[in-house]
């Protein structure tokens, strides 16, 4: 599961994809071309508390892949655009990186920040690539000499979901029964992705809660049921160089309860349907990663191979029980322990223990 940090040029997003994954690429007024791609560590402090019960030798966050997709320069050419929008094509979600700060430098070269106009200049161009995948689609399938079976079912699918994208709409917003859906689920529409909007601050817009557009970005985010977040990069990479123990005092003066990078990780995680759950033990603690939905069974196979092909049962009680109880015998004398069977689903926060025989 990847997430695409998209955008136009010198919005932050290599800044940001540095201090998510811990990279050290170069940033500033070059024209990057390459691809990124690294790891985050998505912060939770269930698993710091869960570290300080059982005293670990290690603990393990759950983590989420990132990618750095540079932002098309004036002059690049068409083809730099589309293998930019086919990297975007590749991820599982997008987080769009808007510029909403000032920069001398970045002011002459590229003008004033106009984050709303960046905003809807983007949506038009995912739009405007979905629209040519659609076209091309339907030329397809009305030439063709031995069309499938279904197309003419296919066909009135397109055209409406290409009257809905010339209109404006993204195709997260189109609603379609399963049988409509089934028929292009082939296809890849980048306004399908799901998507976050980083609008990137700086100090003084930080300090207001202020900045152009701002009201405009947020009714366009509820408008196309995109969440929107507010980070200051600056500030987060001055966080990010203090000493840890220097930290917390710096979020404190600045009304922070954490970095913003943290809450980015977490609502990626959360955008791909994503949830954890945990094993304990004085050898590790650690979060595992499944989708919404998943059985016990399947869990089990994220922790070992063996134990999902020789699944028995699962040993299941749930963080905030633990966390009331304050121990796990005081959780076990409390009943909240639950044996759970193969086709349990799996719940965010649980904590299993898998019984298995191969």
């Amino acid at each position: 599961m990847q997430i695409g940090l998209v955008g136009l040029p010198q919005t932050g997003k290599t800044t940001l994809f540095n201090l998510l994954t811990g990279a050290d690429e170069a940033t500033g007024l070059s024209r990057k071309r390459e691809v990124y791609s690294g790891t985050a560590i998505v912060p939770d402090e269930r698993i710091d508390f869960l570290a300080s019960l059982y005293k670990p030798r290690k603990k393990t966050y759950a983590q989420i892949q990132f990618k750095d997709i540079p932002g098309v320069h004036r002059g690049d050419g068409a083809g730099a655009a589309t293998r930019l929008l086919e990297e975007a094509k590749t991820a599982d979600a997008l987080v769009q990186v808007i510029r909403a700060f000032q920069e001398e430098a970045l002011n002459a070269t590229f003008g004033f920040p106009d984050p709303y106009k960046e905003l809807i200049d983007f949506g038009a161009d995912l739009a405007l690539s979905d629209m040519v995948s659609v076209e091309n689609r339907l030329a397809r399938l009305q030439s063709a000499r031995k069309p499938p079976k279904d197309a003419s079912a296919q066909i009135a699918v397109l055209q409406r979901v290409l009257t809905a994208l010339e209109e404006g709409q993204h195709f997260r917003t189109i609603n379609f029964k399963e049988e409509e859906k089934s028929l292009i689920a082939d296809q890849v529409f980048l306004t399908e992705k799901p998507l976050i909007i980083v609008v990137n601050v700086d100090e003084k817009s930080w300090s207001t809660g202020d900045y152009p557009g701002k009201n405009n970005i947020f009714t366009y985010g509820a408008e196309h049921k995109i969440p929107i977040m507010e980070i200051c990069a600056r500030i987060e990479l001055e966080i990010h160089q203090l000493a840890q123990e220097d930290r917390e005092e710096f979020m404190r003066e600045l009304q922070l309860s954490e970095p913003g990078i943290n809450r980015l990780a977490r609502a990626a995680y959360n955008l791909l349907g994503l949830i954890s759950f945990f094993t304990v033990g004085e050898d590790e603690v650690r979060a595992w990663t499944i989708r919404q939905g998943t059985t016990a069974r399947k869990a089990a196979g994220k922790v070992h191979s063996d134990m999902e092909r020789g699944f028995i049962r699962a040993e299941v009680f749930h963080y905030d029980d633990l966390r009331q109880a304050g121990s796990t015998a005081a959780a076990r004398e409390k009943g909240l322990f639950r044996l759970e069977g193969k086709d349990y689903i799996v719940k965010d926060g649980d904590i299993i223990n898998f019984r298995f025989n191969v």
